[in-house]
C-alpha cells in the first residue's frame, strides 16, 4: 500500500505517524456501523410496533427519516472538514452518533425513537462518513492502493447493510430490540478508540466561509423530494406537491450556488463537480446502487416478517445470502479492478442484481421454503459487490485533493438519497396491500431501477480518463 502523508507536513509534528492499517480500521468500521443501522431495523419491524405501540409503517417512517437526515446533510457535512478538520469531524460525528444509539435504545416511544435514532444518529453520520472517504483519498494515493483501500471499506459498507437483519435478528431474538442499540453504542466506542492514531493529513481552515444559504436550501430540497415520495399511498395531490415545491428548492439551489460563483464567494458546492461527465454517471449509478440494496433489504424483510410470518431471527438468517455474496466480490475489488474497467464491473453488477431480482419475483408465489429467496439474495449481492467500489472510485479520483471535501459530502449524499428514496419507493408500495402482488410489484420498480442503471453504466467510457 502507499505510505500516507507525513503528518508531520500537516501541522502535526511529534505524534507517531498512522500507518495504513491503523487508518483503514476504523474507517471501515464507520462505514459498517452507518451501514448498518440503515437496514438492521428491517427485521425489527413487528417487535419495535408491538412494543411502542406503533405500526409498519411508523417504523418504516423511522427509517426513511434516518437515511433521510443523512442524505440532506452530508454535502454541509463534508464542506464542514474543511473549516474544522477531517479528524475532528469524525470523533464529533462518531460521538453524536453514540448518544443517538443510547437514546434509541431506552426510547419508550415512536418520538423519542425518531429523535435518537433517525436525528442524532442521521446527523451523526452525516458528520462522520465525509472524512472517511477523504482521508482515504488522501492517504492511498497509488491507484491500486486507493482501490484497495475503497474496496474494504465498501465491503464493510456493504456487509453492514446486508448483514444488518441477521445481527440485527440474532440480538433481537436473544435479547431485545434495544440491545441492537446497545451494540452499535458498543462498536461507536471502539472506533473513537481506533481513531485515536490517525493524524489529519491536511489543517483545518477554520476562517474558510460556509455557505449557509446553500446548506438550508439543498437540506430542504431534499426533504420535501423524499416526503412527497412518502405521501404517495396517503395523498396523490400532497405527494405531487411536495415533489414539486422540492425539485423547484433544489433548482434555486444551484441558481444560488452559481450567483456565488458569480460573485466571487465560495458556495456549498463548486459547478464543476458537475461538468465532468464520468463522475455524473458514477454518482447515478452509486444512488441506484444503494436505492436497490436498500430497497431490497427492507421489502424483503418486511414480506417475510408480516405476510411470511418469520421471526426476526429466521428473517435475517435468509439475509445470509446477500451478505456472502457481498462479501466475496467486494473483497475481490482489488483484483478485478486490474483486470475490468470500471464500465465492465458496472455493467456487471447491475446485471447480476436485475437477474437476483428476477429470480426473488418468480419465487414470490411459489416455493413456501424459507431458504427459495436465497438465491435471489446471494445474486444481488454478488452484483452490487461487483459494482460499489468502482463506483466510488471513479467519482473520488476525478477530483484533485482540495475538492475533495466537497466531492465526499456530494456523494455520500447522492448514496444515501439512494437509500432513503429505496426504503421509501419501495416501502411505499409494499405498506399499502402486505401480499404477494404488492412484494413484487416493488421488486418489480426496483428491478427497472436496475435496468435504468445498467445504462448509466453502459455510457462511461471504455477506458477511465486519467485523473
Amino acid at each position: 500500500m502507499a505510505e500516507p502523508p507525513s503528518p508531520t507536513a500537516a501541522g502535526t509534528s511529534g505524534r507517531t505517524p498512522s500507518t495504513p492499517r491503523q487508518v483503514l480500521v476504523p474507517l471501515a468500521l464507520a462505514q459498517f456501523i452507518c451501514s448498518f443501522a440503515g437496514s438492521n431495523m428491517n427485521v425489527m419491524i413487528n417487535d419495535i410496533s408491538e412494543d411502542l405501540d406503533t405500526t409498519v409503517q411508523g417504523v418504516q417512517l423511522a427509517i426513511t427519516i434516518f437515511l433521510l437526515v443523512m442524505a440532506a446533510l452530508m454535502i454541509p457535512g463534508g464542506k464542514l472538514t474543511d473549516l474544522f478538520g477531517r479528524k475532528r469531524c469524525l470523533v464529533v460525528g462518531l460521538a453524536v452518533y453514540g448518544v443517538g444509539a443510547l437514546l434509541s435504545a431506552a426510547a419508550p416511544g415512536l418520538g423519542v425513537l425518531i429523535l435518537g435514532n433517525s436525528i442524532l444518529e442521521g446527523v451523526g453520520t452525516a458528520l462522520l462518513i465525509p472524512p472517511v472517504y477523504i482521508l482515504t483519498t488522501l492517504y492511498f494515493t497509488d491507484t491500486a492502493a486507493r482501490a484497495r483501500a475503497f474496496g474494504a471499506i465498501m465491503a464493510m459498507g456493504g456487509i453492514g447493510a446486508a448483514a444488518g437483519p441477521l445481527i440485527g435478528g440474532l440480538i433481537t431474538s436473544g435479547l431485545s430490540w434495544r440491545a441492537a442499540f446497545v451494540f452499535q453504542a458498543l462498536v461507536v466506542a471502539a472506533i473513537v478508540v481506533l481513531s485515536r492514531r490517525i493524524a489529519d493529513p491536511l489543517p483545518p481552515e477554520p476562517t474558510r466561509p460556509f455557505d449557509i444559504g446553500g446548506a438550508l436550501l439543498s437540506a430542504v430540497g431534499l426533504v420535501l423530494v423524499v416526503a412527497g415520495i412518502l405521501a404517495a399511498d396517503d395523498n396523490a395531490w400532497l405527494m405531487a406537491g411536495l415533489l414539486l415545491l422540492g425539485f423547484l428548492v433544489l433548482a434555486g439551489f444551484f441558481r444560488w450556488i452559481r450567483a456565488k460563483e458569480r460573485s466571487g464567494a465560495e458556495p456549498l458546492l463548486s459547478t464543476a463537480l458537475f461538468r465532468d461527465r464520468t463522475s455524473n454517471l458514477g454518482l447515478l449509478t452509486q444512488n441506484l446502487q444503494w436505492l436497490i440494496l436498500l430497497g431490497v433489504s427492507f421489502v424483503v424483510a418486511a414480506y417475510l416478517q408480516v405476510v411470511r410470518g418469520y421471526d426476526a431471527i429466521q428473517t435475517g438468517v435468509i439475509f445470509t445470502a446477500a451478505t456472502a455474496g457481498l462479501l466475496a466480490s467486494s473483497l475481490a475489488a482489488e483484483r478485478f479492478a486490474k483486470r475490468r474497467t470500471p464500465r465492465a464491473l458496472v455493467m456487471t453488477g447491475f446485471a447480476m442484481t436485475v437477474c437476483g431480482i428476477v429470480t426473488l419475483i418468480a419465487v414470490a408465489s411459489g416455493s413456501q421454503s424459507a431458504w427459495a429467496s436465497t438465491p435471489g439474495l446471494l445474486l444481488i449481492g454478488l452484483g452490487l459487490g461487483v459494482m460499489l467500489t468502482p463506483s466510488v472510485n471513479v467519482v473520488q479520483s476525478s477530483f484533485p485533493e482540495e475538492q475533495q471535501g466537497e466531492i465526499s459530502g456530494l456523494s455520500r449524499s447522492v448514496s444515501n438519497l439512494g437509500s432513503s428514496l429505496g426504503t421509501a419507493i419501495a416501502g411505499t408500495i409494499l405498506v399499502a396491500d402486505l401480499a404477494v402482488g404488492s412484494y413484487a410489484a416493488a421488486l418489480i420498480v426496483l428491478a427497472v431501477v436496475g435496468c435504468g442503471g445498467l445504462v448509466a453504466a453502459a455510457l462511461f467510457p471504455r477506458q477511465p480518463a486519467p485523473h
